[in-house]
């Protein structure tokens, strides 16, 4: 190279400003996905594109709600339960949200001992979270039964706007679909964990290099997104 070439190199163009400068930063810095698996960063994207579908479903029904002129049916009186003689509100919902949050619990505690490669540890704790899981799935099919035994249509109900039947099934049973597929997934990988596949770096779907337990991770992902989701609905669907 020239002198003079050599000199317009040490000189570099200035960088652009405003979205245009963020996009060159992202794009140019392969510092920030250097050490991210692929399998990491595809969870990540669909994490964020599910958030958009949770985020305009609830949206949807917010908006369902404050637009419609029939009264809107009272959640503590939909979803309460009879127990001894007594209306009791909410307490399917409150057992099913202390269920799932536990289950984010146990699912953390897999990911730690997933990192100390202790194996036996890592699937037993899975498979509580996979039993936890069935259990939020099976409380939710009562839920579900209970409700249309009392005439809950997706096009109308007893207690008021005819909005409300369609949004809880579309909700509760996108988010009670993601849950199923979590368990199952959860025992998949439990089932690899516990015969060593990890350790071994045998061959297969969902097992990565030798001495990686990043798929227990990566589950764990999914696991805590289904939880926060949880939150959400808890709070517009049931609290509201």
């Amino acid at each position: 190279m020239t002198e003079s070439t050599l000199g317009h190199a040490d000189h570099a163009a200035p960088r652009p400003g405003g979205a245009r400068g963020l996009v060159a930063d992202w794009s140019s810095d392969q510092r920030a996905f250097k050490n991210v698996s692929w399998g990491k960063a595809m969870m990540w994207i669909f994490l964020l594109s599910d958030t958009f579908v949770f985020g305009c479903f609830l949206l949807a029904y917010m908006t369902a709600r404050m637009s419609t002129t029939v009264p809107w049916p009272n959640p503590a009186e939909v979803f309460a339960l009879h127990v001894g003689g007594t209306d009791v509100p909410l307490l399917l919902i409150a057992i099913m949200t202390f269920v799932l949050i536990s289950s984010s619990g146990t699912m953390a505690m897999a990911v730690n001992f997933g990192y100390r490669r202790d194996r036996k540890k890592t699937a037993i704790l899975m498979l509580l979270t996979a039993a936890l899981g069935a259990t939020f799935v099976g409380m939710q099919a009562l839920e579900w039964t209970k409700l249309i035994t009392e005439g809950v249509r997706p096009w109308g109900n007893p207690w008021g706007a005819a909005q409300f039947g369609s949004s809880f099934f579309m909700i509760t049973g996108f988010h009670g679909t993601h849950v199923t597929i979590g368990v199952i997934f959860l025992l998949i990988i439990a089932r690899k964990v516990w015969r060593g596949d990890y350790d071994v770096g045998a061959r297969g779907f969902f097992t990565s290099r030798r001495g990686q337990y990043e798929s227990v991770e990566i589950m764990g992902l999914y696991w805590h997104f289904v939880d926060l989701v949880w939150v959400f609905i808890f709070a517009f669907f049931y609290l509201w």
